[in-house]
């Protein structure tokens, strides 16, 4: 393996990422969400059932006690909903209320015009390729 042109290529993908997430928080378009809250909203509106916290942990870049507090910061507005696991009593499940769902929706929307906007340079076989190639890079994992 080159490990100049590994790692050449690892910094342009997180220079990309920096980039493109400033880019998305300049926005405007969060309206009175953090980008990561809305992750948590977008990540729990992807599963379509009730999540684990556990899971959801794995689907979001946070420690355990700083999802935790973003959890119940949503909880007391409203936005996300708590029940027992009725398999595992020691388990929480996490689920979307109508607000929760309304405004991932309205903000997902918005986001997801910012997301087209920025990927625009790249023909649509180059988001193909991206895209498998993240794939990759994740399932390596």
């Amino acid at each position: 393996m080159n490990l100049r042109l590994a790692n050449e290529s690892w910094e342009s993908l997180l220079r990309a990422h920096a980039s493109l997430m400033r880019r998305y928080q300049e926005d405007g378009i969060w309206e009175d969400l953090s980008m990561t809250e809305y992750d948590v909203l977008y990540t729990l509106a992807k599963a379509n059932s009730p999540v684990r916290l556990n899971d959801l942990r794995d689907g979001v870049l946070l420690s355990q006690p700083a999802l935790s507090r973003l959890i119940q910061r949503l909880v007391d507005r409203g936005l996300i909903a708590r029940a027992e696991d009725t398999t595992d009593r020691r388990a929480l499940m996490l689920k979307l209320t109508d607000s929760g769902i309304e405004k991932q929706k309205r903000v997902g929307r918005a986001h997801a015009k910012t997301v087209a906007k920025e990927m625009a340079p790249l023909e649509q076989a180059e988001m193909k390729q991206l895209k498998a190639l993240c794939q990759k890079l994740v399932s390596k994992s």
